[in-house]
């Protein structure tokens, strides 16, 4: 049994850093966003529109979007139902939690697996092409949300694992922001860090 917790452990310590680190880089991304948008409007205005704006600024949304959901759900950052979900006590919210990631789970998985079909069909018959005047292949972007999916999955498998931990120890395991992995918050804080 002990080196099951301490094999659940690792894997919180591996998944819950690799997020953090990879949401960390991807939240800069925004930046890039802002950019494009910013050359769409000069272009519009003094230049001729730039064929690739509006597109580029989508893949880029998406892959932010996608690669920083890992790191928004390690944070607790999604949004829950807290009419009844709030009033629980710390032990019935991992049990809740327990219960419920299992549809997550459940949903990422068919995602995935519609993503990654989605995907090998872009690489079929010499690339798939936006249908737009530009017209980008379309694998890049498809590749990213076959990555971004695949963390969540991974990150969606670290809070189960966290609330398994929390339900045979009574330790909670819930990170801080600036630092995973290095500190448990204590137990009354433990319904803020969901």
């Amino acid at each position: 049994m002990n080196a099951l917790l301490r094999g659940l452990r690792a894997y919180v310590a591996v998944i819950d850093r690799c997020n953090w680190a990879i949401g960390r880089v991807v939240m800069f991304g925004l930046f890039g966003l802002m950019g494009i948008l910013l050359w769409s409007s000069i272009s519009k205005t003094f230049f001729v529109p730039s064929l690739w704006t509006l597109e580029m600024a989508q893949f880029v949304m998406v892959a932010y979007f996608i690669l920083g959901g890992p790191y928004a759900m390690q944070m607790g950052a999604n949004v829950r139902m807290d009419l009844i979900y709030g009033a629980l006590s710390s032990r019935r919210k991992a049990l809740m939690d327990v219960l419920t990631v299992g549809f997550l789970i459940f949903y990422l998985g068919v995602l995935l697996w519609g993503g990654i079909e989605s995907t090998i069909y872009s690489f079929s018959f010499g690339g798939e092409r936006s249908s737009s005047a530009w017209r980008p292949y379309m694998w890049p972007i498809k590749v990213t949300i076959c990555i971004g999916v695949t963390l969540m999955l991974l990150q969606a498998l670290s809070e189960l694992a966290k609330d398994v931990l929390f339900l045979a120890t009574g330790a909670p395991i819930r990170h801080e922001d600036d630092a995973p992995g290095s500190q448990a918050l204590g137990e009354g804080e433990r319904g803020d860090a969901l």
